[in-house]
């Protein structure tokens, strides 16, 4: 049997290769291709909503795959840029948003802005992570979580940017065992209580993280066994442990991204 943490360990150990062997896929590099090879023709954001493998190659890369649809407000987004404290991008709570906007800045780059590195490699870069972690989690979802987890941690500062982010929150409840009912309290709170019980500047240490996350996956595995991996299994056991059916099943539903 193959644990939640020895799956987890067996990407993240050699992420290089992991990255390779996710690039090397078919349908990977085909599209891949495809984007190095057209990219630099785009000139415009008409240009890039109008390539449809361009685009999605893009918002994927994003981790804003499930927002391909929203055309509309994918154009505000990019229109407005990023360089306006009040723009679009900077005003919504998912960073993603802005990410996107400072990758295809055409509101101060223009023409140039599909020349710079970050619109080229740095997308295909984020393209093979975001597809390497969404197929490590139609597995197990918590491997998912913590790739995830393991490529944010440094960005946490403080409580209150672990809540800004599901999938971040997700995992801190999850390893320290938070009870549903400090999960639903008031966020200043529920910042408060993540301090006091983790330094978050350890997650600058990448050993440190790499021990948390040993604490996560181990709270994970009691409650989603490898061996018969089923969120729901949670209903029937003892709800002393500290991770409610609500929170396991919101962290199968959560949309990861972000670079």
């Amino acid at each position: 049997m193959t644990t939640t943490y020895t799956s987890y360990r067996l990407i993240s150990q050699d992420i290089s290769k992991s990255l390779d062997r996710v690039a090397g896929k078919p349908d990977v590099a085909r599209e891949t291709e495809y984007y190095l090879a057209n990219i630099g023709s785009i000139k415009s954001i008409n240009d890039f909503m109008a390539d449809s493998r361009i685009y999605n190659y893009a918002l994927k890369a994003h981790g804003l795959e499930d927002m391909a649809y929203a055309k509309a407000f994918i154009r505000k987004v990019l229109t407005e840029g990023v360089a306006n404290e009040e723009a679009f991008a900077n005003k919504l709570a998912d960073g993603r948003y802005a990410e996107l906007a400072k990758t295809f800045d055409f509101a101060m780059f223009g023409q140039a802005t599909t020349s710079f590195d970050k619109a080229q490699r740095g997308v295909v870069d984020n393209y093979l992570r975001q597809t390497l972690e969404q197929d490590a989690g139609d597995d197990n979802a918590g491997v998912r979580l913590a790739l995830y987890f393991e490529r944010k941690a440094s960005t946490i500062t403080s409580g209150m940017s672990v809540l800004a982010d599901d999938a971040l929150a997700a995992v801190v409840r999850v390893a320290l065992g938070i009870p549903e009912e400090v999960a639903a309290s008031d966020v200043d709170k529920q910042a408060a209580f993540i301090e006091k019980s983790i330094d978050v500047e350890d997650f600058q240490d990448p050993e440190k993280v790499g021990l948390f996350l040993e604490r996560f996956t181990a709270m994970w595995e009691l409650h989603n066994p490898s061996d018969n991996y089923d969120p729901l299994a949670v209903f029937g056991s003892s709800a002393g442990h500290g991770i409610s059916p609500d929170l396991l099943l919101s962290i199968n539903s959560l949309k990861l991204g972000g670079r």
